[in-house]
């Protein structure tokens, strides 16, 4: 295609040329010659990560050891300990190059912040030296006035202080030493996701250890682990830079759907284009030198959408290292001259991206406590903790909710792709008919002896009834796989911490109440199986309404689900309430996890952000709509005008006016669109200052989703239909036959 003739006699756009100049240079794409390591992987896994082995050569035995009761008990380590870790880690990241360390941290935008401090330091003798002590290592203080904080700090408090996660190792990126922290307010109050999540993790070990004390005595700690699915999209960069709603809202705030899409399934675990093996391989091999267990890569469904899957790790770190991977694939792919897309719909039509979190709890003994074991002791002990985390999940639902709406995330759930707004449980027939014959089988008296060796031999039978039996339900949020459950829901750009610290939270404090009511029991001289047996009838009898196997996505299971009372909420803005409310902010104050005001920071935050983002959106769609949309319409309007008024020059009117009819029925259907996109975008304008005029987040976010959010489609359906009225060189944007098929 000749852009410069076509300059000359069609004159089109600016963005048009950029759209053109976009595919050129994509056709010209080669895959890049990724340098493959001739060794294993576990040759050089995680050798840019202060880990256990590095600890043991770089640290004095003493301060090894408090480091691992750190890491392994959450116990302190003192100033002398600090400085001693301190000088081992300076000496082991000097070696490797480093110039700089940073505090790494989790601050309330779903991503990690970072400030970079230099070793190098110059003192009034003029010695020049490296330094980096056990104050520098456990503490720092950077500027908190520019984050998030939900109203727990004013701008001008902007002391903040980020604290050692002796939990996480130290890392490497480039010349930087990246220490994981925490970050809190001047006032000791949680800026960021980590410190909830520790907390949420430290109560539920505890509880859950309690509870399996009636089945174990050796076990004596559980750790809750993390499996994460990242799903993404990849777009090639020249294209991406032609389209401004992808840079600034990430995603296309208009485009009509391509022919072709994913309808023929062809996309799903096909062939991995070279390119993007070749960006593939290059992130793989950057994470393993960062300890990331990445295990998985595959196509998703969607064009140009992939998956990327780790080997579960405990839930802190696994944590730590999808925020890190994903920071990794952005840098990668831009050598590749690729963009990743994290949004979860970045385009219409097709399906979102998700995070499915995959989690479980496994005990000190190397049990996995969501997996059925070899004897009926160690499976009732599975059923108990199953059926404690279905209560957890029907008492939390709205929470569980909230933890995973987002602006982004509202567009992908409740489509055929995603679970619904509904939250429910799926566990498959077999288990959930063992939980009905617990039910049955089981009263307020004492099971007889044949009763107990009839329930005993039933429960037995769960490894092999789940062998060939369990599925996983993808139409549901919360779904039990054999031996963990899959949070379906979560979004592709979250921080899974939010989710995890609800989730573990909710399952924390059910597993206390079931201990408190067992031991209640045993008090009044019931038997121990007895009363195990009597109360876990009874909590599965509660929550009964929120297990379900059937399809979520059909219009039966919102009436079947309205019938049993679970709640339905789609609006993000509304579903964010539950972080305020009563049952919420007892459920984290009660459980040391946070603080009532903590739990209303998160709120404030969540909900300020999806208002910035639909503003965002917004304004976008009206710059785009108003500066390059509708010139670029009304330009191929003129060129259909002087057609028309050139065939009535050369044929009789009556004629003409017959053998223009297709022309002048366009340039009518242009004018309508024209006119109603210019209005739309007005009235959204207006709509936007008396929402911005609003000084209370809560209403100016209602404002937000109630009266400009529906602008954004009604105007985006008539810039789709002129996509499909103007001429082709003249449209200005890549279209989405480019953005997902062209690589």
């Amino acid at each position: 295609m000749n852009i410069e003739y076509l300059c000359t006699i069609k004159k089109i756009t600016h963005m048009a040329i950029l759209r053109f100049k976009a595919l050129e240079e994509v056709l010209k794409r080669q895959p890049l010659s990724v340098q493959l390591p001739n060794v294993p992987v576990s040759d050089y896994f995680a050798m840019n990560v202060f880990d256990r082995p590095k600890m043991k050569k770089y640290l004095s035995k003493e301060a090894f050891e408090s480091v691992v009761m750190a890491m392994d008990h959450g116990l302190k380590i003192d100033r002398k300990m600090a400085d001693q870790v301190a000088s081992g880690m300076k000496a082991w990241a000097i070696e490797k190059g480093a110039s700089h360390y940073t505090h790494w941290f989790h601050p309330l935008t779903d991503s990690t912040a970072e400030k970079h401090d230099g070793f190098f330091e110059t003192n009034f003798d003029g010695d020049k030296l490296e330094v980096f002590d056990g104050d520098k290592l456990v503490q720092q203080e950077p500027d908190a006035s520019s984050f998030p904080s939900g109203g727990i700090r004013s701008t001008f408090e902007a002391r903040g202080y980020t604290a050692w996660d002796p939990s996480s190792p130290a890392f490497m990126v480039g010349q930087t030493l990246c220490i994981p922290t925490i970050f809190v307010s001047y006032t000791g109050e949680a800026l960021d996701y980590k410190a909830p999540l520790l907390n949420a993790v430290s109560v539920l070990d505890k509880a859950a250890a309690a509870v399996c004390q009636y089945f174990d005595k050796d076990i004596t700690k559980v750790h809750s682990t993390l499996g994460w699915e990242q799903e993404y999209f990849l777009v090639d960069d020249a294209l991406y830079n032609a389209r401004p709603d992808l840079i600034l809202a990430e995603r296309t705030l208009m485009g009509h759907a391509s022919a072709k899409n994913q309808q023929l399934e062809d996309h799903y675990f096909g062939a991995i284009p070279d390119r993007v093996v070749a960006f593939m391989q290059e992130f793989e091999i950057e994470s393993f030198k960062l300890g990331i267990p990445l295990k998985t890569r595959h196509n998703e469904v969607a064009p140009n959408q992939f998956e990327v899957a780790p080997i579960f790790e405990e839930i802190s770190l696994a944590n730590d290292h999808n925020l890190l991977v994903m920071d990794v694939m952005r840098r990668v792919a831009r050598k590749h001259n690729f963009r990743v897309l994290f949004h979860e719909k970045p385009f219409k039509g097709v399906n979102g991206s998700a995070k499915h979190n995959n989690w479980s709890m496994a005990t000190n003994t190397g049990v996995n406590l969501l997996k059925p074991g070899k004897n009926p002791k160690s499976n009732m002990m599975f059923l108990t903790f199953l059926a404690n985390v279905v209560k957890a999940v029907f008492d939390h639902a709205d929470l569980l909710r909230a933890s995973i709406v987002s602006a982004g995330n509202e567009h992908r759930l409740g489509a055929n792709e995603a679970p619904p707004a509904i939250v429910s449980v799926f566990l498959g027939t077999h288990v959930s008919a063992m939980l009905d014959e617990i039910v049955t089988k089981v009263s307020n008296k004492p099971l007889t002896p044949d009763q107990k060796t009839e329930l005993k031999l039933n429960i037995g039978k769960i490894p092999e009834i789940l062998m060939d039996n369990t599925d996983r339900n993808r139409t549901s949020p919360f779904a039990f796989t054999g031996n963990r459950f899959e949070f379906r829901a979560v979004g592709a750009s979250a921080n899974s911490a939010a989710p995890m610290i609800a989730l573990q939270t909710a399952v924390a404090d059910q597993l206390l109440k079931f201990k408190a009511e067992v031991d209640e029991l045993i008090e009044k001289d019931v038997k121990k199986d007895d009363a195990i047996f009597q109360v876990l009838r009874r909590i599965i009898l509660d929550s009964k309404a929120i297990r379900f196997e059937g399809n979520g996505y059909s219009k039966e299971w919102a009436e079947e689900a309205e019938r049993r009372g679970l709640t339905n909420i789609k609006e993000a803005q509304e579903a964010l309430k539950a972080y305020i409310s009563e049952k919420t902010l007892k459920l984290f104050e009660e459980n040391g996890v946070m603080t009532e005001r903590e739990s209303h920071a998160r709120y404030e935050v969540r909900l300020e952000k999806f208002k910035k983002q639909l503003q965002i959106e917004s304004r976008v769609l009206g710059d785009l709509a108003i500066n390059h949309i509708i010139p670029t319409a009304i330009q191929y309007q003129n060129l259909l005008i002087n057609n028309v008024e050139g065939m009535m020059d050369i044929f009789e009117k009556a004629e003409a006016k017959s053998l223009a009819k297709t022309q002048i029925d366009t340039i009518k259907a242009i004018s309508l669109h024209v006119k109603e996109i210019v209005e739309k975008c007005e009235e959204m304008r207006l709509a936007r200052k008396d929402a911005n005029e609003l000084e209370d987040c809560e209403e100016a976010s209602q404002a937000y989703a109630r009266k400009v959010k529906p602008y954004l489609e009604t105007i985006r359906e008539h810039i789709d239909s002129l996509e499909l009225i103007v001429d082709d060189e003249l449209w200005p944007l890549p279209k989405y036959r480019e953005l997902l098929f062209v690589r």
